[in-house]
């Protein structure tokens, strides 16, 4: 519930208003839209007479903002507020309410006697305001306003004077109240008269209305209430406002929860509805009886609802009461083409923050929509393709084709791009030209050259210079002049484009070789500058930039001034092209000096060939595509992401040219999007030569709709879509100059345009200034995509957006990126082993002969475990535990690897699961308790060996083995051992010493967007953004950005073994966790639950207790596990403090358990006092109640407390259900 200053305080100026007036409490609002009319009800702390409420009222109706025809406030105090003294507010309101009474109660008196009102008139007119029921009327007034019954009676003077004020005027109110209801009636509900246009069920272009999902009016169904029978209108809920009463909006249900009443006659129900321009929370409060209609309400439902927008006080938040609602269907989106055009191009959550929509959501709308295939392509990671299997032969069981086309996004490095380009030959002490450029932008083809500076190099020396302003014709931007300080002024009477641009080659000379840092961007701008005039640009030009990677070792960054710092240069007025041109020269012939010394390198034609590589992580980055054709090609590719994670990541994964070119094989490679080394020369204005080159080196080249790269018209980059249009004629040209198929896709990060919203807020909460700016980047129909491409004509658009993704599709086999089947590690002989250890320590325990019980399970187990190859996985957990026993910790077994009796014998799990029985240590005579009488070994009677006295021991918990390995025996085991911390670390170098270092790698983790995350993302984009968003909007905005992949980790204890004969590239790439170089852990590159049941994963995990008992032992010299079980005292601790020797007082507990593992937490030791555990068996129903969701409250502790069972009777386990 919201204080009426708060709430009101946006609107108008509540500063003026009575302390008590803004803090009064609003309980409901209703506005009715229609007569533009406010109601609120507000509790007030104290007394506010009316006169000081009409003032209020008044400003409320007068704020523009609200646009209201009229106000009303209706009060509320504390009962004893009222008082005599308020009666004259009670007499105005009772007038504002019934005008007629204005004469008849002119100077009442009031009184108090026995509970009742007793008004006092003056001037006659009772039997006026018995007839009017104004009586009632001041009772239902003061119930209202104080919550006091009191009656109301007149006296003094009752009769009515026909020709007096009071009743001439009560006549003339009368009269003006008729002639008001009888305009009100002429006017129809416009709803009900608003006329739907019609619209088509199924489209295949979504642009306007049908870019967002939208309503078929045709479909609209009643289902509950009364809705309107003419088609009607909804109002997107983006435009429902606090003040806009009745409404209709559409949307579709995507959160539901009923409640019943205490008393059980009603439901409530919370529905949260989109229309995706908004959301709401539909309000129903129904009687048991009438809510049949309602319970078929369901998430993904469409419904169009008639209803009252208000606040809702326990909701504390707007919402809709529906007085109707109706089923009703959207338009669907097909792809009706004859021919399907192929996705090549496709991001889902797994591009870290960036990409939206789920590979399973992606890969069933490309199946649904009648294509034969997708690709998934993440930026630099597979971790989608698990999920996309899956899926896919998910749809293969519905009667669906669909290939998945594996590959990603890669960041690609050229490291063997050269620093000459040219064909000139000149000896290291010929003449060079060192130059540089000043530019009102980056854009050659948009932007101009503002100023060019240059010195002559010769013999090492320089000998000339040459520097001139050049008139750009253009503003130059402010932020260019901050970094260059350059001005209009400046440049106002520099000689124009052509006239420098003839100067400068002058002072060039014939067949000048030119030198630049980062030659590439000031040769394109001198290139384009000069076709502008007619004048030719072909000289040889050499690039400092990958000089100073390859041979400046240990440079931070090869940024013009870092390189000069770096060489001990002077200091230099950086970004004027007189200085730099300078500076660069005199880096220039430093780098030849060495180049000769280190290589004997003479002429700029040795200069390519005498480089190194250079520092991969320290050179530009370009996006491209890599995709999958056979198992060759998906081995390399997962060759290529390790090593992009493990050798070359700086920021991002990087794929050096060499890398690439070592692991080509069965890939296919596509020059990507406007980060792509092709578009990035194409745009930059690289001579098609250049262009030629850098094509030849890709499959297929790739094109995308002007809608992605409008940002370039936006940022100035580019002049108008009439460029971004030529760019891609460009490269449709490049494809068929080289024969190379050139194909369009989408560039998709979400599903649709809806999805788009989602991405807005995790790349604002990224700091991305233009995340409002959302590229359309949904996936796209054939015929959407070939509107995009209608200006390259019809017959090439069908070639590039459905013949050549076609052809790239038929080009990739039918693969699967994780194997079918298990591959457990090889130990040698490990079932002859397992079987003999197993056997002999049976015998050692039970005796020999076995009994039949022992005998008949072992068989059973052991049968069941070789029989499905599961003995390689049993012995690798008995090596770890006996190696960590031998070193003197004791390993815990987790889970249901208990329920194994094998386990038991082989020393991996210390949980006997036969039936409770009696076992003598010394005969071996056994006594089992098969009856169910006893739930634990445990809890049986000390009792001595009747053969030869000795104390039996007392143990087995009735455990069925099927609770591990499932009812056929070949469910994988799950193996989950707790090691101490201390020792944790030496149990994971000893299965690399069992299995080969190359064979063990630690179990990756994927750590996605949290609920509580996306909650927050969502509220800071409010914030910024100075939004106020309706609850359920909020929902669902951080549920859309739910799932996204932020990092990734490792397990705390899973190690993956890769089984001997095989290599980890079989079944996945790896990586460091979270991309930490300094880390030494490498990890399965994918979530280690995609590869658990194919591979072997072993669970080590650290744990306090066993290195506990390791302390104990040492203390105390007794092992821990011939320490009794059954210990009285022990077991009273879970229930009294008595065996402590404290009172529950004294440390404010009931229970003795604060240091126990696992029940030493309030809520446990709440559950220990509610269900009072007698038994061991008892205490294993309580460690499985508490674990889980709604497992014991509301649940298990009900039944308990209402004494419908006990916690023994309660089932607690699963082994509960199966035995």
């Amino acid at each position: 519930m919201k204080k009426f200053g708060d709430f009101f305080g946006r609107y108008i100026n509540v500063r003026s208003f009575p302390e008590n007036v803004r803090e009064g409490i609003i309980s409901s609002l209703l506005i009715d839209s229609y007569k533009r009319w406010l109601t609120a009800e507000v509790s007030f702390p104290s007394l506010v007479k009316y006169d000081v409420l009409y003032g209020v009222e008044d400003s409320i109706k007068s704020c523009p903002a609200l646009n209201l025809s009229n106000a009303c406030l209706r009060p509320s105090f504390p009962s004893e507020c009222f008082s005599l003294e308020y009666y004259g507010s009670l007499v105005n309101e009772i007038k504002r309410r019934e005008a007629s009474v204005n004469g008849s109660l002119k100077d009442s008196l009031p009184e108090v006697k026995d509970g009742r009102l007793i008004i006092t008139l003056k001037h006659g007119g009772g039997d006026l305001l018995l007839s009017r029921h104004v009586d009632r009327q001041f009772s239902k007034l003061i119930y209202e306003e104080f919550g006091i019954n009191m009656k109301v009676e007149f006296d003094g003077m009752l009769v009515t004077d026909k020709h007096s004020t009071a009743f001439i005027e009560h006549k003339k109110k009368a009269a003006e109240a008729s002639r008001r209801k009888a305009v009100i009636e002429k006017n129809e509900d416009f709803e009900t008269n608003m006329a739907a246009a019609p619209v088509k069920k199924t489209v295949s272009v979504r642009n306007g209305e049908n870019l967002l999902p939208s309503y078929i009016p045709e479909s609209v169904r009643e289902i509950y209430g009364h809705f309107p029978k003419s088609k009607v209108n909804a109002v997107p809920i983006s435009k429902i406002t606090p003040d806009i009463g009745s409404a209709v909006i559409w949307g579709e249900i995507f959160s539901i929860s009923v409640k019943e009443t205490r008393d059980k006659q009603r439901k409530i129900y919370s529905i949260d509805i989109t229309d995706y321009t908004s959301s709401i929370t539909l309000k129903i409060i129904e009687s048991v009886s009438q809510c049949k209609t309602l319970d078929k309400l369901c998430k993904g439902m469409s419904v169009m609802v008639k209803g009252n927008v208000e606040y809702d006080k326990y909701d504390r938040e707007i919402v809709m009461r529906p007085r109707g609602i109706a089923s009703v269907k959207q338009i669907t989106v097909n792809d009706t083409a004859p021919e399907k055009r192929v996705e090549l191009h496709l991001h889902t959550n797994m591009s870290a923050m960036d990409g939206v929509s789920s590979a399973e959501s992606l890969v069933r709308r490309a199946a649904q929509w009648g294509h034969k295939a997708v690709a998934i392509t993440d930026h630099g990671v597979a971790q989608a393709f698990p999920e996309a299997m899956n899926t896919a032969e998910a749809l293969q069981k519905e009667g669906k084709e669909i290939k998945v086309i594996y590959g990603i996004e890669a960041y690609f490095v050229n490291d063997s791009v050269p620093a000459v380009k040219g064909s000139e030959k000149r000896d290291f002490s010929g003449e060079f030209i060192s130059f540089d450029i000043e530019t009102t932008g980056l854009s050659p083809t948009s932007e101009r050259i503002t100023e060019i500076g240059a010195v002559r190099i010769k013999n090492g020396e320089i000998t000339d210079s040459f520097d001139t302003f050049v008139d750009p014709e253009k503003h130059i931007p402010n932020k260019i002049t901050e970094l260059t300080s350059i001005t209009d002024d400046m440049v106002k009477n520099a000689p124009k484009e052509k006239e420098a641009l003839q100067a400068f080659f002058k002072f060039c000379g014939e067949n000048a070789v030119l030198v630049a840092h980062n030659a590439d961007f000031d040769t394109s701008f001198i290139r384009i500058a000069a076709e502008r005039s007619g004048m030719e640009f072909s000289n040889t030009y050499i690039d400092t930039v990958p000089m100073c990677r390859s041979m400046l070792k240990g440079i931070k960054n090869c940024k013009l001034d870092t390189v000069a710092k770096y060489l001990k240069l002077d200091k230099f007025h950086h970004h004027r092209a007189c200085d730099d041109a300078r500076v660069l020269g005199e880096i220039f012939i430093q780098l030849l000096q060495r180049l000769k010394e280190d290589t004997r390198a003479a002429d700029i034609k040795d200069i390519n060939t005498s480089l190194a590589g250079g520092d991969v992580k320290k050179m530009k980055s370009y996006h491209m595509i890599i995709l999958v054709k056979n198992s060759t090609g998906l081995k390399n590719l997962y060759k290529l992401i390790s090593k992009s994670h493990l050798d070359y990541f700086y920021r991002n994964p990087r794929i050096p040219k060499t890398e690439l070119v070592k692991h080509r094989e069965g890939l296919l490679v596509g020059s990507a999007c406007e980060a792509g080394e092709l578009y990035r020369a194409v745009f930059g204005g690289q001579p098609w030569k250049s262009l030629c080159d850098i094509a030849s080196f890709y499959d297929y080249l790739e094109i995308q709709p002007l809608g992605n790269n409008q940002f370039m018209v936006r940022e100035g980059m580019v002049p108008d879509v009439e460029k971004i249009k030529e760019f891609n004629r460009t490269i449709v040209k490049l494809g068929e100059t080289l024969n190379k198929p050139v194909v369009a896709t989408g560039d998709v990060h979400f599903l649709d345009p809806k999805d788009g919203q989602f991405r807005k807020i995790l790349m604002f909460g990224q700091g991305y200034k233009d995340s409002e700016e959302q590229a359309p980047l949904y996936f796209r129909t054939t015929d959407e995509m070939l509107n995009e491409f209608e200006y390259l004509g019809k017959k090439k658009a069908h070639e590039v957006v459905v013949e050549n993704t076609n052809l790239i599709a038929d080009m990739t086999e039918e693969i699967r990126p994780i194997p079918k089947g298990t591959y457990p590690p090889f130990i040698e002989g490990a079932e002859e082993q397992l079987t003999n250890i197993t056997w002999t320590r049976a015998k050692e325990v039970y005796g020999d002969p076995l009994p039949k019980i022992v005998k008949d399970r072992l068989d059973r187990e052991l049968g069941s475990i070789t029989k499905h190859g599961f003995s390689i996985l049993y012995m690798t957990a008995q090596k770890l535990v006996a190696d960590s026993v031998a070193h003197g910790y004791l390993v815990g077994s987790r889970g249901s690897v208990g329920s194994s009796f094998v386990a038991n014998m082989a020393g991996i799990s210390e949980v006997n699961p036969l039936q409770p029985h009696y076992i003598c240590p010394n005969c071996k005579h056994s006594e089992f308790i098969t009856d169910g009488s006893v739930g634990s070994g445990f809890d049986l009677p000390p009792k001595k060996c009747p053969v030869c006295g000795t104390e039996y021991n007392r143990d087995g918990h009735t455990i069925p083995f099927e609770t591990f390995l499932g009812f056929d025996g070949d469910k994988t085991p799950d193996i989950d051992l707790n090691f101490s911390g201390e020792y944790q670390s030496q149990a994971h170098r000893y299965t690399e010493k069992l299995f080969g270092k190359d064979n063990v790698f630690k179990a990756g983790t994927i750590a996605t967007v949290a609920e509580k995350t996306a909650i927050g993302f969502v509220k800071k984009y409010e914030e910024d953004k100075g939004l106020v968003l309706h609850r359920a909007e909020e929902s669902r905005l951080a549920a859309g950005c739910t799932g996204v992949k932020r990092t990734t980790g490792q397990h705390p204890g899973g190690m993956v073994v890769v089984p001997k004969g095989m290599n980890v590239y079989d079944f996945c790439p790896v990586q460091h966790p979270a991309n930490d170089q300094k880390s030494d852990s490498i990890t399965t590159h994918f979530d280690f639950h995609s590869i658990h049941d194919t591979i072997c994963k072993l669970d080590e995990l650290g744990h306090d207790v066993p290195t506990i008992y390791r302390y104990l032992e040492d203390y105390t010299g007794i092992p821990v596990m011939k320490v009794s079980m059954s210990d009285p005292d022990v077991m009273s601790l879970f229930t009294s403090t008595k065996a402590l020797g404290v009172k529950p007082e004294d440390i404010d507990s009931q229970t003795g358990t604060f240091s126990l593992p696992e029940v030493g937490t309030h809520f446990v030791r709440q559950m220990l006092i509610d269900s009072k555990p007698k038994t061991f068996s008892d205490l294993l129903q309580v460690s499985g109640l508490s674990h889980g969701t709604d497992v014991w409250l509301g649940n298990a502790q009900e039944l308990i407390k209402n004494g419908t069972c006990t916690i023994a009777e309660v089932i607690g386990t699963r082994d509960s259900i199966m035995t």
